[in-house]
């Protein structure tokens, strides 16, 4: 099964639904969606490396954009974004928040922790629209154009190596994704 949700991304990584596709899941992923946008990422430039940078633009923009939807799910659904932050004494987090946002934005945009979380948390807490704006740009497009660079040139034995070890890299992938959340609801 695995194989063929691979071989059916990098079928779709040529098409011209492809652009439009991650821009669809970039965009989720910041609010609402589970799974990031690296997963289309990888394999619409292994398949496309002469698009590297305008996948990774794309990726980019799509999920500036979807963290200011996920902003307003923390700023307007003030009593679900405190659950499933898990923001048991909202005083003292919003306290941290203001004092640290802008350097936990900036971390974890870059890491497997679901960027949703910061987003949601970023409006729950009022954060300084503009400065989150700007650190998701730079956290985001850093990401992204790093593992685009990545790809673009070094792909030939990245993409052998995914491909002979699927099963592994998609369940470290899949541990890193369900550690990132459980890193954030009960750790962080």
């Amino acid at each position: 099964m695995l194989r063929r949700i691979y071989d059916w991304i990098i079928a779709l990584s040529g098409s011209r639904h492809a652009v439009p596709a991650l821009a669809v899941i970039a965009f989720a992923e910041s609010s609402v969606f589970p799974i990031p946008p690296d997963a289309f990422i990888i394999p619409m430039v292994l398949a496309q490396p002469k698009r590297a940078w305008r996948i990774a633009l794309v990726a980019t923009s799509a999920s500036v954009l979807g963290g200011l939807l996920g902003y307003a799910i923390g700023y307007y659904l003030q009593d679900f974004s405190r659950w499933l932050i898990g923001a048991h004494n909202f005083e003292a987090f919003q306290a941290a928040y203001a004092q640290w946002g802008l350097w936990i934005i900036l971390i974890k945009g870059l890491t497997p922790i679901p960027y949703k979380i910061v987003t949601i948390a970023s409006g729950l807490t009022n954060f300084n629209l503009p400065v989150f704006i700007l650190a998701s740009i730079a956290t985001r497009g850093a990401r992204f154009f790093i593992v685009a660079g990545l790809l673009r040139f070094y792909g030939p034995p990245i993409r052998e190596f995914i491909e002979r070890r699927l099963t592994l890299v998609t369940s470290a992938f899949l541990v890193l994704l369900v550690g990132g959340f459980l890193f954030v609801r009960y750790v962080a």
